[in-house]
């Protein structure tokens, strides 16, 4: 693949010049500081993450940089604990002294640092999927996944248009799940839903079907929404087609991986979610405006990581890193409160997660079409809107 083309096209685009880069000159490199979830619970995100960040961190870097100026990367690995990913941003600001901070692969982490980057005003974008991160807004702390609030929006207005009026829940009792459980609960009387059951589980429970016995013998249930991340939801799945469910069953995007697929076998079969374009990227209509992107990320991805697929999660890092290089390049620096500033200011970029209009009072800039409906068929993802 011709990565100059490709990228050199997209990067001109996000930041607005005519080309990659600025002639080189010496300076600095520029330190950006990374905290992902390589290892735990959520490592079919951090995982994907940190291979997207690697990757186009060389190309631009073999490109000539960013404005003249390489890229150099400070990641760790917070093994999906928030106690361990406080640790590692307070490094990142006071040892490593970064000039932009991305991570936080899941909302526990995310939430977890909320309070040392407004402290330290530092230039800091999550990829963490819990609407509590950008809302209320805090000055420094931007996001790029569509948020669990979204997701339940999508999935409930569903239902109704199904006429699925009993849902039953099985959440996580942390972070993601908890919030989009708590978001659902919210939003179901908007759409004439009622909440017949309410089952929670822990992300490392190695079985779960007391919690489904009990959603199964709930009231009139019609359908069940199961919402979490990382290796949970495959425990779930698996126990769901061991107790015969045939009630319809929804997920939410935090499994949009082609690793869950791949751990849960053909159990995953009939479910649907909410879930961004980079998983059906081919399926995308030819006018839609973000197929080419997606699309050519996702060959980028899969090229560079053999036999490894692409996933939704590979595209934060991708939508995160373009982000800070566009705000970078417009700021001219690494100035931490110009880059803030040229963050906010983020418009038109088109990512893999969507459209993004950011302004003082919207951290995301995404609108309700970042998610796609998909549902699995035969061991994949299928456009379902």
């Amino acid at each position: 693949m011709n990565w100059k083309a490709v990228a050199g096209a997209v990067l001109a685009v996000v930041m607005g010049v005519s080309g990659v880069v600025a002639p080189a000159r010496a300076a600095d490199d520029i330190r950006i500081g990374v905290f992902l979830s390589v290892t735990g619970v959520m490592s079919l995100m951090g995982d994907p993450e940190k291979r997207t960040l690697d990757m186009l961190i060389d190309k631009v870097n073999a490109e000539g940089g960013v404005l003249g100026r390489k890229i150099q990367m400070t990641m760790y690995d917070d093994g999906s604990e928030p106690e361990k990913a406080t640790t590692f941003v307070k490094r990142l600001i006071d040892n490593d002294k970064v000039d932009i901070i991305i991570g936080g692969s899941g909302t526990p982490t995310s939430m977890a640092v909320l309070g040392l980057i407004e402290r330290a005003e530092i230039p800091y974008i999550s990829l963490g999927g819990g609407v509590g991160i950008v809302d209320p807004v805090r000055k420094w702390v931007f996001k790029v996944p569509p948020t669990d609030r979204m997701a339940a929006d999508r999935v409930l207005a569903e239902l109704k248009a199904r006429g699925l009026t009993k849902l039953a829940i099985l959440s996580e009792n942390v972070g993601f799940g908890k919030s989009g459980h708590d978001h659902t609960v919210a939003l179901a009387p908007k759409y004439g839903v009622e909440i017949v059951a309410d089952e929670v589980y822990s992300p490392k429970d190695p079985d779960v079907t007391a919690q489904l016995t009990k959603i199964r013998g709930a009231a009139g249930v019609q359908a069940l929404f199961v919402f979490g991340t990382g290796n949970g939801p495959a425990v779930v799945t698996k126990n769901i087609r061991q107790l015969n469910f045939t009630i319809p069953v929804y997920q939410s995007p935090g499994v949009a991986s082609r690793e869950f697929l791949r751990l849960v076998g053909n159990a995953a079969d009939g479910m649907r979610l909410a879930a961004g374009a980079l998983i059906v990227a081919e399926q995308l209509p030819a006018s839609d405006p973000q197929r080419p992107v997606v699309v050519n990320f996702k060959h980028m991805f899969e090229e560079r990581n053999k036999p490894q697929d692409v996933s939704t999660l590979a595209g934060h890092g991708w939508d995160s890193l373009m982000i800070a290089i566009g705000a970078i390049t417009r700021a001219g620096g690494t100035d931490k409160a110009k880059v803030r500033d040229e963050i906010e200011k983020t418009t038109g970029f088109i990512g893999t997660a969507g459209k993004v209009n950011m302004s003082p009072t919207d951290h995301l800039g995404l609108g309700a079409d970042a998610y796609h409906m998909i549902e699995v068929k035969n061991g994949d993802w299928v456009l379902s809107d």
